[in-house]
């Protein structure tokens, strides 16, 4: 097993590069951008669908108030992706790019909006009025919306790069300026489109979008399968289980299908038809990823109540409360699931049964599949029946996968619960006692905020006694003065493992009085915040990002660092330490 293990953290190089590369993230970073579109319409979708369940129905003029907002939000969710894949992709082209010749990203998303409508909408006239046809503007168009601002980005950069652009006299005020540096480029990327378009449709009778979904339909049909499942999500968490953020490489080749066979799901229920689409964005939040990636959630719960080691006990009570909410850093840091070889098999192999399970109550007992979108951070088990439409084989089909990934990680866990145990028996009684207080003490600070007061208090004493009071208190007066007034951001792949730090940071500067402001923000995110910090700090699942992030930094001057697994956790533990380390990379 460790032999296989050091085999695969050979490619993580490569996993990484594939993680960096800007056409993936783009597509991930301008996707997560309109997630809070997907949540908001599936609100009124399942306000106005659930109660039909119980032979409720809403009347008219409320139904069509509730899917009016649906439409118009959902309906138009291609659009919005367009713009928003078009500007974290014009954000990586920048870092390639002068700071003082830098793509316009507004100028950017108009042209992947115009250019996406073009390749994707027909015209509808009638006598009265006209309009578009709306057939691919929703979740159906995400590919051509990919697309159309990648072009976008690629002709922006040919003629910034090269100043082919209409250039102003230096009098004319900036924005005026900024506003004609982009008629050529804008005006190339529409006359693209449109020409593009005119011929695409002499060609083949029809839109590209169309074509699109016509050329890709096989390979969503085929990642539906068994196979393609169990690749997919297999490749997920192993790329988790070597450090390597697995949905950043993953996601972005499925994001298109994971929305559209949603959409493809809900018509096909409301049609009175069977939603038999198992690739879905809501197997992917509640039933792969049950607990976060490697479906861990029985795990903590085992790690919590079933064991004998009272470190693993410890790191149970200090993670449960995150892993229950999908953040499963503090585990697979803390425990460690990554690169630990007890783990490698129910890590890997628990969420392909899971998903395999779900296909299966699809495929034999008849059971719809995921309709309703909700946040990634709802607790797995709510999430799946909920997302399921509260159908009784949706609640058989929960306990069966909970008793399968049970099953599975069991023999594990108690093997390395013996390990550890073994490892816990060596150390004095007394050694033991105050290392698991004050081990427990830290982890329920930083995870869950309730930190036993006596644990507390005697690691401090503990420390008075190992340092000298002067040195600590000059220490602490150096570091408030490093830290007074400095602004820290801390980014993860989603935002919830980069909370960990920043609260932690945040609490402890304020016991200190230090003027400290933190924020916590996904990856991606964070560009147009840059100027407002003068440290950025990477969560471990993100450090693949380190050299973008400080070209990044470069443009604005402020400062960047990549955390390591344990490192961070560490760090989320300890405020001094937290402190120590933020002081120590300002100064640098």
């Amino acid at each position: 097993m460790e032999q296989l293990i050091a085999i695969i953290e050979k490619g993580q190089p490569l996993f990484n590069a594939i993680a960096r590369n800007k056409y993936l993230k783009a597509i991930r970073d301008g996707f997560i951008s309109v997630i809070p579109i997907i949540i908001f319409s599936s609100i009124f979708c399942l306000v106005a669908s659930v109660p039909n369940i119980w032979g409720f129905y809403w009347p008219d003029d409320i139904n069509n108030a509730l899917w009016k907002c649906y439409n118009y939000s959902m309906g138009i969710l291609a659009i919005a992706c367009a713009a928003t894949t078009a500007k974290h992709f014009a954000d990586a082209q920048n870092r390639d790019l002068p700071k003082n010749n830098q793509i316009n990203f507004i100028s950017c998303m108009c042209a992947a909006i115009i250019g996406f409508l073009l390749l994707s909408s027909d015209t509808i006239a009638t006598d009265a009025a006209s309009g578009f046809n709306t057939t691919y503007l929703g979740s159906k168009g995400l590919l051509t919306a990919f697309i159309a601002a990648f072009v976008t980005g690629i002709i922006y950069k040919f003629f910034i790069k090269r100043n082919i652009t209409v250039k102003m006299p230096e009098q004319v005020p900036p924005n005026i300026s900024q506003t004609f540096k982009d008629i050529i480029p804008f005006s190339v990327c529409i006359t693209v489109f449109w020409v593009f378009d005119i011929v695409f449709r002499a060609a083949f009778g029809f839109c590209f979008a169309q074509g699109v979904i016509q050329v890709f339909q096989p390979l969503f049909t085929a990642a539906d399968g068994y196979i393609g499942l169990a690749v997919i999500y297999g490749a997920m968490s192993l790329f988790w289980f070597v450090g390597v953020h697995g949905p950043s490489i993953v996601e972005p080749a499925i994001a298109a299908a994971l929305v559209a066979n949603m959409t493809d799901n809900l018509a096909a229920f409301q049609a009175g038809q069977h939603a038999s689409a198992v690739l879905t964005q809501g197997a992917q939040y509640f039933v792969v990823c049950m607990g976060g990636t490697g479906a861990t959630l029985v795990l903590v719960f085992m790690f919590c109540f079933l064991a004998k080691s009272q470190e693993m006990r410890a790191v149970g009570k200090a993670a449960i409360v995150p892993v229950c909410f999908a953040v499963n850093e503090p585990l697979l840091f803390a425990a460690p699931i990554v690169l630990n070889p007890v783990f490698f098999v129910p890590f890997v192999f628990a969420p392909i049964a899971n998903i395999w399970i779900l296909k299966i109550f699809i495929d034999f007992l008849g059971m719809n599949g995921f309709m309703y979108t909700l946040p990634w951070t709802v607790p797995g088990p709510i999430g799946t029946i909920m997302g399921l439409g509260f159908q009784p084989l949706a609640f058989v089909m929960l306990a069966l996968i909970l008793v399968v990934d049970f099953v599975l990680y069991y023999p594990f866990f108690r093997a390395y619960d013996a390990q550890k145990c073994a490892e816990e028996a060596e150390i004095s009684e007394e050694e033991l006692a105050a290392k698991n207080a004050e081990k427990a003490a830290k982890l329920n600070d930083a995870f869950q905020g309730k930190a036993d007061a006596k644990s507390v208090a005697a690691g401090a004493a503990a420390e008075a006694v190992k340092a000298d009071a002067p040195a600590a208190v000059a220490t602490e007066a150096t570091t408030a003065s490093d830290l007074n007034g400095k602004r820290v951001l801390v980014l993860c792949q989603g935002g919830g493992t980069s909370g960990l730090l920043a609260n932690a940071l945040a609490k402890a500067a304020k016991e200190r009085g230090i003027n400290l402001e933190t924020a916590a923000e996904a990856y991606g995110n964070h560009v147009d915040m840059l100027p407002d910090f003068d440290l950025v700090v990477l969560a471990p699942q993100a450090a693949s990002y380190l050299a973008d992030l400080q070209k990044d930094c470069e443009r604005v001057g402020n400062k960047c660092v990549a955390c390591r697994g344990k490192q961070y956790i560490e760090l989320s533990q300890n405020g001094d330490k937290s402190l120590a380390f933020v002081s120590e990379q300002l100064s640098k």
